[in-house]
């Protein structure tokens, strides 16, 4: 199947985050050409910092295959993993990661750090970049700018304190 498909996939999830005042990232964990694995942020609805998109689909594919090794997977999510979830990617041993769009202020895959190819770590992940950039991109654009206009007027969410991440 194409990354293509994939990474669209990502973006629905990342729509769902969306439509809950979530930062919109998505992710899904592919495995033998299959979806094993989905996940989307929901560390606002949560209050929780760590269920970002990546740690909620690692969780998922772990439980999918019955341990925490998730060799032979691949991960495609719609904007660079933190190093919080780049970590956590390593550690799962995740064979191949499809980026969608960088993430310059807090990206742990190639823009600040890069955990995910550092080869000092035990496990490397192969990491390609820019899988639908435009589109993953234009998602967290346009959620931004929604939260700066509600902010003018006065309607505030807690993720407009942390617009982290502006392209």
């Amino acid at each position: 199947m194409s990354r293509n498909i994939f990474m669209e996939e990502a973006l629905k999830e990342a729509q769902k985050a969306a439509a809950l005042g979530e930062i919109p990232i998505g992710a899904v964990i592919v495995r033998d050409g299959e979806i094993i694995a989905r996940g989307h942020n929901l560390t606002e609805t949560q209050k929780d910092p760590t269920v970002h998109a990546e740690m909620n689909a690692i969780r998922q594919a772990a439980a999918y295959l019955g341990g925490w090794r998730l060799t032979g997977c691949s991960m495609y999510v719609t904007c660079e993993p933190c190093a919080m979830c780049a970590g956590a990617l390593v550690w799962s041993r995740m064979e191949n990661l499809f980026i969608g769009t960088m993430d310059p202020k807090a990206g742990a895959c190639g823009s600040v750090f890069n955990v995910a190819e550092n080869p000092r770590l035990n496990h490397c992940i192969h990491v390609e970049r820019g899988i639908m950039q435009e589109e993953c991109a234009d998602q967290l654009k346009q959620f931004f700018k929604g939260l700066r206009l509600r902010r003018k007027r006065g309607r505030n969410h807690p993720a407009a304190e942390s617009e982290e991440i502006k392209e």
